[in-house]
């Protein structure tokens, strides 16, 4: 049995992506695949604590919220009732709603961008993806959407802020440019036009 391949996307907060995982999720099972979709954080107890942080209920610096996505994230992968990992050996394809490339961008504007990078990629039990598809919007665009879909907004959820997190995005992508499969697309244009494109990465990967 192949294992599967572990899928990551990316993007600011309203870029589109659960529309876009939605449709490669339905495209790759009417290829026969078996697929698991999740995302981060997860509904473990570290991952309740960084939701309410997230939600500004409860105050925790960039260091802190690092450290909890960090735990949350070996859980993540780790567990063995619904893992990443398990999925994997299994031959489950998994696609994952943000991964540790969200952990560099948005906690590395406030925190040692070095140090989140060094515990996450550094740290045996989180899998390095097998794709990063970082879906790259209009900030005046993914606002309007936030606008339109959120009673409330998160703690990163400003254009500002967002500025800030899109400039860091490309900063990690260029560090791990040899190292990692990331690909940008344009997810300015119409939604069958950018599940177009991604269906095309997905097809550069999924025999290798």
């Amino acid at each position: 049995m192949s294992k599967g391949k572990l899928i990551v996307f990316e993007g600011l907060d309203g870029s589109g992506k659960g529309t876009q995982i939605a449709l490669l999720e339905k495209e790759m099972k009417k290829r026969g695949r078996k697929v698991y979709v999740t995302a981060e954080p997860t509904s473990s107890s570290t991952g309740g604590m960084i939701r309410d942080a997230l939600g500004g209920f409860v105050r925790r610096d960039a260091f802190e919220l690092s450290a909890l996505f960090l735990a949350d994230r070996i859980f993540h992968n780790a567990n063995t009732k619904n893992g990443i990992r398990l999925y994997l050996e299994n031959g489950t394809d998994v696609i994952c709603d943000r991964y540790y490339y969200s952990s560099f961008a948005y906690q590395g504007i406030d925190a040692d961008l070095d140090w989140v990078m060094d515990m996450n990629l550094n740290c045996s039990e989180i899998i390095k993806p097998d794709l990063c598809i970082f879906l790259d919007a209009d900030i005046e665009s993914c606002d309007e959407r936030i606008e339109q879909n959120r009673m409330d907004r998160e703690i990163y959820e400003n254009k500002e802020t967002q500025r800030r997190i899109r400039k860091r995005f490309f900063e990690v992508f260029e560090r791990l440019r040899n190292a990692e499969n990331i690909k940008i697309v344009d997810a300015s244009r119409s939604i069958p036009e950018v599940s177009a494109d991604i269906i095309k990465i997905y097809d550069s990967i999924k025999e290798n």
